[in-house]
């Protein structure tokens, strides 16, 4: 069977014929693999290099190389290819013996077909992570949509770069929205340093942080005497920022009596310092961001609807991590490289386990929160791997979406086999579930997706008391 650009290629090594023939109609009939077959280590060597399989199936006991030199040799070569054991009575310790040279699971003979399908399935997915991840690391140097600071392929990203492109050239007023963690400072230095204005440096206010009398005469400066303890002039921020760039960071919390001078400033292009009559004229280009709802705080009385359309010349809304899944690779392996080179880590590395984590967990804090949780496993582990378990209990937790992992722990403190019985309770009730949220609630989907006959999928579901009705939403 030749193989298309979609299906996903495995490679069967064995010396026996009859398990060749067996193994190559199960992976083409349940898995919908290509499938190529080879007797010898020797054999699979030269076609795995010319093929690419994603998955290999091995048996250990071959004549001539055995199944063991036969995965070093392979994984020399492609490290990316997962490597799954088959082993005859008797080569147990070879079969761990491989895990621990990086095979990624084996199956004693004979062996339930059902599962090993699902072992592929599996490994087919490690391996698209690995390479995928590979290619991110070379992307990360020559990348075209990397633009001061971004780090994005989506379409999300691509049109919110293109739009920042568009606008960096022009001197028009822009509000730059989003959620919080969205990147709108990054949005508004890249508006900057693509901008005519660039040689100079670019003035961020943040609003929310300084006190009503204090931001106003911070924002349009004062002349010595204006008030109690104005014992010098002072030039603001707006005639600092002349010929420049200022930014007004979450503008929403600017008091309604800053709000009718910043008016000003936008309608008539001039400031006037706090204790002067004199007025002067300002080339200022404003930029303004916010997390909140400034239609809401209109209709409130708490924001100045002239100064909301002055501001609103042109609107950039920064996606959410949520809009742009297909992204937080990227992000991962940027952080990863970055904070490695800060704490002299630079030997880690994210296993794909850990990236399907982080794509299935919820991002409140969109990418400040990713990037925090990489700074804080490149900081905390203790291995050269960063896995799931390194970014802390929490965080597996939102993975799965059960909450009750962050209890895991107390397993710890019980008798051997009733510790080792709650934890594949644990296990199962919790990796059901992962199918079930998948699939929204279709149990033949979820039953496909784990390898399972749907009769034997039901009957795990009825011992764990799960409902097929509440995945649905």
């Amino acid at each position: 069977m030749e193989s298309s650009e979609k299906e996903k290629k495995v490679l069967v090594v064995d010396d026996e014929k009859d398990m060749l023939l067996l193994l190559r109609k199960v992976m083409i009939r349940k898995c919908g693999c290509a499938v190529r077959t080879a007797q010898s280590g020797d054999e699979a060597l030269i076609l795995a290099e010319s093929w690419g399989p994603e998955v290999v199936l091995t048996d250990l006991k071959m004549p001539g190389m055995d199944g063991l030199e036969f995965l070093r040799r392979l994984i020399r070569f492609d490290p990316t290819i997962t490597t799954i054991i088959m082993t005859g009575f008797g080569t147990i310790e070879m079969a761990v013996q491989a895990i621990k040279e990086g095979a990624y699971d084996f199956f004693e003979k004979p062996f339930d077909n059902d599962q090993i399908v699902h072992a592929v399935s599996r490994a087919i997915e490690r391996t698209m992570l690995l390479r995928e991840n590979l290619q991110l690391q070379h992307r990360l140097t020559a990348q075209q949509n990397v633009v001061s600071g971004f780090v994005g392929r989506s379409r999300k990203m691509t049109e919110v770069l293109d739009l920042l492109r568009r606008l960096a050239p022009s001197r028009a007023t822009v509000l730059i929205r989003g959620e919080s963690g969205t990147g709108k400072e990054l949005a508004a230095r890249a508006l900057h340093a693509m901008s005519k204005r660039s040689k100079m440096p670019m003035i961020t206010v943040n609003c929310p942080a300084l006190p009503e009398h204090i931001l106003e005469s911070e924002l349009f400066g004062y002349k010595k005497g204006a008030f109690t303890g104005a014992d010098r002039d002072k030039e603001g921020l707006f005639l600092k920022a002349n010929g420049s760039t200022i930014l007004l960071d979450e503008i929403a919390d600017i008091p309604v009596s800053v709000q009718t001078k910043l008016l000003r400033v936008l309608q008539e292009k001039e400031i006037q310092p706090l204790g002067q009559t004199k007025t002067y004229e300002v080339d200022v280009r404003v930029l303004a961001s916010t997390n909140q709802d400034l239609e809401k705080k209109i209709a409130m009385g708490e924001f100045r609807e002239d100064l909301f359309y002055r501001l609103n010349v042109m609107t950039v809304t920064m996606p959410s991590l949520a809009e742009m899944v297909n992204d937080i690779p990227l992000l991962a392996q940027h952080f990863l490289e970055f904070y490695s080179r800060e704490h002299d880590r630079l030997d880690l590395e994210l296993v794909p386990e850990a990236l399907q984590c982080l794509m299935r967990r919820p991002w409140k804090g969109n990418v400040r929160e990713l990037e925090n949780v990489i700074n804080r496993a490149v900081l905390l582990t203790d291995n050269q791997q960063i896995t799931p378990a390194d970014l802390v209990s929490d965080d597996i937790a939102a993975c799965t979406g059960d909450a009750e992992i962050k209890e895991q722990h107390c397993f710890l403190h019980l008798p051997y086999k009733m510790a080792k019985e709650e934890v594949l309770n644990f296990f199962a009730t919790t990796y059901l579930k992962n199918a079930l949220i998948t699939s929204r609630g279709n149990v033949s989907a979820a039953a496909r997706s784990c390898g399972m006959e749907r009769q034997a999928f039901q009957r795990l579901m009825r011992r764990h008391g799960l409902r097929s009705s509440d995945f649905r939403s």
